[in-house]
């Protein structure tokens, strides 16, 4: 049902067309510099929707009118062209590679791995991470980074891995940062980068680039040779005394000419006109042949040096210019010029040193249109081939980057296109045109992605027939594409994404039963609880259709859910959720655009502001702490939202924001919160603690250290302290590490601060009294942060009962939490450690009914199941999970279920996933070695 309305009262209405004012947009991403990164694609570049389309916003809402009047016109303006139908949605293709059993290829991986040679490894983190990414984990995404970049040997390897680093971590957004600063870790040193060979070093190795540079400064000085010219090189009417020696030292063509048999030997004076060097540039080389210096010149001059070594096979002259002039390109400006001489001469060193500066500037170079000429057409990359550079590494970066920006842009197609042209094994290949094939299916060109999907499937990758199947169905081929993916549940153990997928080809109740399968056998798939709550709605039963999306969004913070559920709100003129949802939406995504690509959040909040009552900042600051003690975390980010709406760049605000969305598992935008409340922080002393944070987060665990002790040097603060001692907890403590991390947090609670604040750091001190066995001040501690409203103390409390054997207590403790933090899972799997089996049974039902993805339940149901050897039950529990979420301890578990029960192949098939996953978990690697010395 298309256009649906849902209240008979507004059939009449006329609406505005928003979709002929907004102007159409490539994706949820703007572009950022003054080229678009579309080129020549068919959607047309994001404009300014506020400005353009303030002429729709109605006359009503600048005048004064009655309430309920307002409401109906908003609603009117909002709910029929933006509410989509099932007709109108569909999931997405994931645009990553999807093995069909990714346990299985996991550990084939890992026996790959623990064979391969020095040079291979590096290649094969690459592959680790390609196989990952759909994981979601971003800290193993950058683990196996850093690893890929410990083990490259190639300069260029170095120099696309650590951009890709840095490109992960978004330094591009850190104010005040230059692209070629070193950041002060050898791994990811720019200078550093450019020397070949393997490098031993640890992630968290320093670099000494800057104390080596002073050292060369120092000592510098130019040692003039006391050897006497012999003879003259006469370039046009100038003439050049040089050391013949020194000139015949220079390549083996100069020794012949000046001592062989050739003329020139026997003369003092040679014309060396014609030679393609001028005056100056004669003069350097005979400065060079002495002194082997070329810091003394200036650039043009160093690369007419390079020509000429190159011309007269003077190598050592050749690598030092080519070593000088890399060092020297700092900017892109430089780069673009420079270059295009590396090429020419075939200097590989001094295009690689192009392309860092290039790399370490994205996404924004991505936006020159020179950079794209030199990086996205066919001929550049043989341009690059000819040097050595065009590797697949740098294509399948620029490719991810590219793709983040915009899904349709035709320098995505082209960078995907490289990077399949640069593939050399088959998972390459398959990666490069499944990738392809997804951007040419969102830009609906269904014949060319069709075709990329058959290639994907012909190396390999089964899910791509996933893609085949939709592009069938989009080319009015639907009972084609059903059959495909019926041959698919039948040839292959069924995955949620099957019958998704199946399920659009279906009608009526097979449609619903297939994605009833698919949330059972993959409740992360978000598009089954959409159709599900859309359904609803058709039907004409709104607010069941808005309880089928708070199932997932009670688990899985998602924009497009959000979104969706903003408009069910709308439709029930519910107005301050619709605010709510919209803002939660906004800050994991900015530059979200909404459903269809009509309009961007921004301007939907806009909107609807006009329907809602405004909070003074004040009553924002109620709000919150309202919010906070009922454990309301969108509501939390949403209160938040407006805050920086009120006074934008506030800090304070925007690290509260980070500490939420990490709390919602939104890993990504709670680093862009980090980085923006670093941008704006008022003072040093406030920016070394959010830098300490990011730092933190992104496993750079002594630095953070070190910024908090700057921090506190320069003023005692709440957060300098609160950061040391998190920083410092995150470790197995011992009694004297305890009492360390006891005394920051009482200095930090000395320290003025809020309550909410405060409350957590009562809470967290009360953990640390627990691990020490000083119950009565951990429970001092807790019953603190009650009193200041922090809610989640009461499980804090509730350990402390079940450390005094005091069950019954505890256990009421955690039913208070469950009845003030309304649908909370861990409050109900924390509950049911104390309480008998059965109701700790019912409590672990809830908890996977509330959040299916959370491991603790099916570990727990699987080991009472071993308890009561129902073996093949306890590992059919696991592997339920296992299959949508392959987590590090349900595969070691189901490992040592395996070994027990003595299928080893299966075991060590587990062992080997989970040292994928984490490679130095020590009880999975002593598993591991059992389990091998038991098989062999």
């Amino acid at each position: 049902m298309r256009g649906l309305k849902i209240t008979e009262r507004f059939k009449s209405i006329q609406v505005h067309a928003l979709s002929s004012n907004s102007s159409e947009t490539n994706g949820g991403n703007s572009n950022k510099g003054s080229e678009p990164i579309c080129g020549n694609s068919s959607k047309t570049k994001p404009h300014n929707n506020l400005n353009r389309n303030r002429s729709i916003i109605p006359s009503w809402s600048k005048t004064k009118s009655s309430t309920n009047n307002n409401s109906a016109l908003l609603f009117a303006n909002l709910l029929p062209l933006h509410l989509p139908s099932t007709d109108t949605i569909e999931p997405s293709i994931e645009p990553h590679f999807k093995p069909i059993n990714l346990v299985e290829t996991l550990s084939e991986f890992y026996q790959r791995m623990e064979f391969c040679s020095q040079s291979n490894k590096a290649v094969m983190c690459v592959e680790q991470c390609s196989l990952l990414r759909g994981h979601g984990d971003q800290k193993i995404l950058r683990r196996c980074l850093r690893t890929a970049c410990q083990n490259a040997e190639d300069v260029l390897s170095k120099v696309v891995l650590s951009a890709w680093l840095r490109f992960e971590r978004r330094d591009d957004e850190l104010v005040g940062l230059c692209s070629m600063d070193c950041g002060g870790y050898v791994l990811e040193c720019p200078k550093k980068n450019l020397e070949p060979g393997f490098r031993p070093c640890s992630v968290n190795d320093h670099c000494q680039c800057q104390q080596e540079l002073n050292q060369e400064t120092c000592t510098e000085s130019v040692c003039e040779s006391d050897e006497e010219s012999d003879v003259l090189f006469c370039v046009g009417s100038e003439e050049i005394s040089c050391v013949r020696c020194r000139i015949a030292a220079l390549s083996d063509p100069f020794n012949a000419m000046l001592y062989g048999g050739f003329a020139e030997s026997k003369m003092s004076k040679i014309d060396f006109s014609g030679n393609g060097i001028c005056p100056k540039g004669m003069r350097a080389v005979e400065f060079y042949s002495r002194i082997k210096r070329l810091d003394l010149f200036c650039p043009m001059t160093v690369l007419e040096l390079l020509s000429f070594a190159n011309r007269f096979c003077c190598e050592e002259m050749s690598s030092a210019c080519e070593a000088h002039l890399a060092s020297i390109v700092v900017n892109v400006e430089d780069a673009l010029v420079l270059i295009e001489y590396g090429l020419e001469e075939r200097a590989t060193l001094l295009v690689v040193a192009c392309l860092q500066v290039f790399l370490r500037e994205l996404p924004n170079s991505l936006y020159n249109p020179k950079v794209a000429k030199i990086l996205c057409s066919s001929e550049a990359q043989e341009r690059l081939a000819n040097v050595g550079c065009a590797s697949f590494l740098l294509y399948y970066f620029l490719s991810q980057v590219a793709m983040e920006e915009s899904m349709v842009s035709k320098t995505t197609v082209m960078l995907l296109e490289r990077m399949g042209e640069c593939a050399t094994e088959r998972w390459q290949t398959a990666l490069a045109f499944h990738q392809l094939g997804c951007v040419l299916l969102e830009r609906k060109e269904y014949k060319e992605a069709q075709h990329c999907f058959e290639v994907a499937v012909q190396e390999g990758h089964v899910y791509s027939l996933a893609g085949v199947a939709r592009t069938k169905y989009k080319q009015g081929q639907p009972y084609s594409a059903y059959k495909l993916i019926s041959s698919l549940i039948f040839e292959y153990k069924p995955a949620g994404w099957m019958y998704q997928e199946r399920a659009l080809y279906n009608m009526g109740k097979e449609k619903s039963f297939d994605l009833d399968v698919a949330t059972e056998l993959d409740p992360s798939l978000s598009f089954p609880y959409k159709y599900r709550a859309l359904a609803k709605v058709e039907e004409k039963q709104i607010k069941e259709g808005i309880t089928e999306l708070d199932k997932f969004i009670g688990f899985k913070l998602s924009p497009d859910c959000l979104e969706l559920r903003a408009w069910l709100n709308v439709a029930l003129e519910d107005y301050d959720s619709a605010m709510r949802d919209i803002r939660a939406m906004l800050t994991i995504e900015p530059n979200y655009i909404t459903s269809h690509g009509k309009i961007k959040g921004e301007y939907l909040l806009q909107l609807l502001n006009r329907g809602v009552q405004q909070k003074s900042q004040a009553d924002c600051w109620m709000q919150l702490y309202q919010q906070w003690s009922c454990v309301d975390d969108i509501g939390s980010l949403a209160i938040i939202h407006q805050m920086l709406e009120n006074e934008p760049g506030k800090s304070l605000l925007e690290f509260r924001q980070s500490l939420l969305l990490l709390r919602l598992n939104c890993q990504k935008a709670a680093i862009c919160s980090l980085r923006w409340a670093r941008n704006h922080s008022s003072s040093m002393q406030e920016r070394l603690i959010y830098e300490g944070w990011i730092l933190y987060d992104t496993g750079y665990r002594e630095e953070a250290l070190a910024r908090a002790d700057r921090s506190i040097a320069i003023q005692r603060s709440f957060e300098a302290f609160f950061l040391k001692a998190y920083v410092l907890a995150d470790t197995t403590l011992d009694p004297e590490s305890s009492s360390y991390v006891i005394q920051l947090l009482k200095e930090a609670l000395k320290c003025p601060s809020d309550g909410l604040r405060k409350g957590q750091a009562l809470n967290n001190l009360g953990s640390i009294y627990v691990d020490c066995g000083k119950l009565e001040l951990a429970k001092e501690c807790y019953k603190s942060a009650l009193a200041i409203r922090h809610t989640r103390a009461h499980q804090g409390l509730a350990r402390v009962y079940h450390q005094k054997n005091q069950r019954k207590a505890a256990y009421d403790e955690m039913t208070r939490l469950i009845e003030k933090a309304e649908s909370n899972a861990s409050a109900y799997e924390k509950r049911s450690e104390y309480c008998d089996r059965e109701m700790a049974k019912v409590d672990l039902d809830v908890a996977t009914q509330l959040d299916p993805l959370r491991t603790y339940p099916y570990r727990y149901r699987a080991a009472v199941m071993m308890d009561e050897q129902k073996e093949t039950e306890a590992v059919e529990e696991l592997s339920k999970a296992i299959k949508f979420k392959p987590d590090m301890q349900m595969l070691h578990l189901r490992a040592a279920f395996y070994e027990s029960m003595g299928d080893l192949s299966s075991a060590l098939q587990d062992c080997q996933a989970a040292l994928c996953l984490d490679p130095n978990h020590a009880g999975t690697l002593d598993l591991y070695r059992r389990i091998r010395k038991l098989n062999f």
